[in-house]
């Protein structure tokens, strides 16, 4: 990206009140397609992710690896909300702004005094996002969530796992990130409909709402189907030979959902007479005896090395893959051409990767520009914005309003 390409979201405010994953992920998507993004954070510590991480230098700093990975191309402001000049101060950045974001509690805002009711008073074109666990009303509205009581109570667990290991967690906090991205894809809807109506409007993102469509095909199923999920590990319950197959130096994995790729997979090594076999000739029957076609399988790739495998079955038009560890995986080749990373240098910590935004716009790319910020780097900035000058910025700073 040049200086001059243009920005989706150049000129839009966006006031970022949310902290940890779910709110700071939706926003960080929304500043890196150039909108100003504020994180109005409270002065004593700001967001609880500063202190969340693996390196504890980074965390007594309040820039902890977790902080670092969400909060680019941000700005933030320290507020007291209790203070009632810290209230004052909010309604004015509302005036000014486009977007209000929050992941706190369904309560929090109205005992806060600043309900949307509250704020659409002061600016009707706003478009508040709260994001929270179960969602605004409702028997479980008020419940603490975190992202694994969510994947617990959605089913995401209990369908995760294997014979010898379920209910498993997935391996990063999916509840979170998938609420993070609705609730990114609900503002942007609602800007777009702004433009069309002169309208703001509420959006209430649930996490257990999010994640439950992304098992559609295993709803589906269960819910027109009347299909109980299995729990499968690693094989795929579409199609067979679908999952991990044993190598001679490690794991591959196989996805031959087609039954042209199945006779591919048996040629390629070695056993076309399994094509003709009554138990693996068609794809529902093949499915019902996987288990015994799988060591059939693993005994000719157990011949060879993963990376043959992998370059012969996609030579053949069978999709395949090793499986890779985090850090192979993020240094591959395919990762770096894609530039899916940017480079950015953070006081006292130097320069680090962080990932640019993965869809890739041909005339308005979305890319980090801006580190994350420190706790409160731009609250004279912005409060100068609203016309406070440097004497009422120091008062508010001696009575910890910022």
């Amino acid at each position: 990206m040049t200086p001059s390409s243009p920005r989706l979201l150049s000129g839009i405010r966006v006031l970022d009140m949310t902290n940890v994953l779910s709110g700071p992920f939706a926003t960080l998507h929304l500043a890196l397609l150039g909108a100003e993004v504020i994180k109005v954070e409270n002065p004593l510590d700001g967001d609880l992710a500063r202190k969340l991480g693996c390196v504890p230098k980074y965390n007594q700093m309040l820039m902890g690896t977790s902080f670092l990975a969400q909060n680019a191309n941000k700005k933030s402001l320290t507020l007291n909300l209790k203070a009632q000049e810290g209230k004052e101060i909010f309604r004015k950045l509302v005036a000014t702004a486009d977007v209000v974001v929050e992941n706190f509690r369904p309560d929090v805002m109205g005992r806060l005094g600043l309900s949307y009711e509250v704020l659409k008073g002061i600016n009707p074109r706003l478009v508040y996002c709260g994001i929270s666990g179960f969602g605004q009303t409702g028997p479980d509205a008020l419940k603490p969530a975190y992202d694994q009581i969510i994947q617990g109570l959605s089913g995401e667990m209990a369908i995760n796992g294997g014979e010898q290991l379920s209910p498993l967690r997935a391996g990063f906090p999916v509840c979170d990130t998938v609420g993070g991205l609705n609730a990114a894809f609900a503002i942007m809807s609602a800007l777009y409909w702004r433009e069309r109506s002169g309208e703001g409007q509420c959006i209430d993102v649930a996490l257990l709402d999010s994640i439950m469509p992304l098992m559609g095909w295993v709803v589906a199923n269960l819910l027109i189907g009347g299909q109980q999920p299995v729990i499968m590990g690693n094989d795929n319950f579409t199609a067979s030979p679908s999952g991990s197959f044993r190598t001679k130096d490690g794991s591959i994995n196989i996805a031959a959902n087609k039954q042209e790729q199945w006779e591919a997979v048996a040629d390629v090594l070695g056993v076309p007479e399994l094509k003709t076999d009554p138990r693996f000739q068609e794809r529902d029957t093949r499915k019902k005896n996987r288990k015994a076609l799988t060591p059939l399988l693993e005994s000719k790739l157990r011949e060879r090395e993963t990376a043959h495998w992998v370059e012969v079955l996609n030579r053949h038009d069978v999709p395949s893959g090793a499986i890779l560890s985090l850090d192979a995986a993020l240094h591959q080749e395919q990762v770096n051409h894609r530039n899916t990373f940017g480079t950015v240098t953070v006081e006292g910590i130097g320069a680090i990767p962080l990932f640019h935004m993965t869809a890739k716009f041909e005339k308005t790319p979305g890319n980090v520009t801006a580190p994350p910020p420190k706790l409160g780097e731009h609250t004279e900035e912005v409060l100068k914005s609203l016309g406070y000058d440097e004497g009422r910025i120091k008062e508010l700073r001696a009575k910890r309003v910022v």
